[in-house]
């Protein structure tokens, strides 16, 4: 197994859309780059200059952006369209769900700066109800990848699938620890860390937190499997069920709300399936608030001791 406790450097899951980005333009000339004023912040810019033919830089009019979007796939385009997540889907979601989704367009709807960790910007754009919203919608795929790494190889296959898809990534620079060379299949999760006493399913920047908590567990002699959960949905039901057979309970982790996230997503399936324990990492109905990334993560409980804390609660609660 891939030793994925090592930090290989420190990268921003935005570098890898961009640069996954740029590498499908070479290989696909469908692929059309859409900005909506921020293809610097999504780090476009190297599609952009290497393509000008097939980037359009629609402005501060998101709405307009997803119906050219959807425009483009009838002419055979793969369009990814780019902005902030607040604005790929709160602000657009009539548009997605009525031009994209319920048509089942091949638009790749590309969020950057999703939840606590944009930082400073606060609460109106660290939007953390973003995968709910997009998991609800019929035949949308929605995708949280961990690192760079994993960013870059989902960013280049989603342009394989054909259907609308959200692609959710973030603003700072994280671990970065999965393989470079990595495939990245839709719907397959991938197990991090093998263990037998209890199952972490995490999403995003969680993954890694939940790799230290999983050290630190140890440590206390509790073995912790932990499942990266990288697209939410379609949900790798398997790999869920499988894990929690053995284990008898799970801790879900994500950067977004408590509703309608993995944790839902995950105890959904348990509870029709399987009834077992499950303790959730995620904000609590809040909104988030201006400042450091790191401190906001630590005062919404997103932590790495918050990982480790719930593993507590939740083995209390194992029969």
């Amino acid at each position: 197994m891939f030793d994925y406790f090592t930090v290989q450097n420190n990268k921003a899951t935005r570098d890898g859309f961009g640069d996954g980005l740029y590498e499908l333009g070479m290989l696909n000339k469908n692929v059309v780059g859409l900005s909506a004023d921020l293809s610097e912040s999504l780090k476009m810019n190297k599609f952009r200059k290497e393509f000008p033919e097939r980037f359009v830089q629609v402005g501060i009019a998101e709405a307009n952006m997803m119906g050219i979007a959807a425009g483009l796939t009838i002419g055979g385009k793969i369009p990814f369209t780019g902005t902030f997540a607040n604005f790929s889907t709160g602000r657009v979601y009539d548009q997605i769900r009525q031009s994209i989704a319920y048509s089942g367009k091949n638009v790749k709807i590309c969020a950057s700066h999703a939840g606590l960790t944009l930082g400073e910007d606060g609460a109106t754009h660290q939007i953390l109800e973003d995968m709910g919203m997009m998991k609800m919608l019929p035949g949308m795929v929605v995708i949280n990848p961990c690192d760079y790494n994993q960013t870059k190889a989902a960013t280049m296959a989603i342009a394989d699938y054909k259907g609308p898809v959200y692609l959710r990534f973030g603003r700072p620079s994280v671990p970065n620890f999965t393989p470079a060379d990595q495939v990245f299949e839709i719907g397959k999760a991938i197990t991090m860390n093998e263990g037998t006493d209890v199952t972490i399913f995490c999403t995003g920047h969680l993954v890694w937190k939940s790799l230290e908590a999983a050290k630190q567990l140890e440590e206390k002699g509790i073995s912790a499997e932990v499942i990266n959960i990288h697209t939410i949905k379609p949900l790798d039901r398997d790999a869920v069920l499988t894990s929690v057979r053995k284990t008898k309970c799970a801790v879900t982790a994500e950067e977004h709300q408590m509703n309608g996230g993995l944790g839902d997503s995950i105890s959904q399936l348990l509870s029709r399936v399987m009834p077992s324990p499950v303790e959730m990492v995620a904000v609590n109905d809040s909104f988030g608030e201006s400042g450091k990334p790191d401190e906001l993560m630590v005062k919404y409980g997103l932590g790495t001791i918050d990982v480790v804390n719930a593993v507590s609660r939740v083995l209390a609660r194992k029969i």
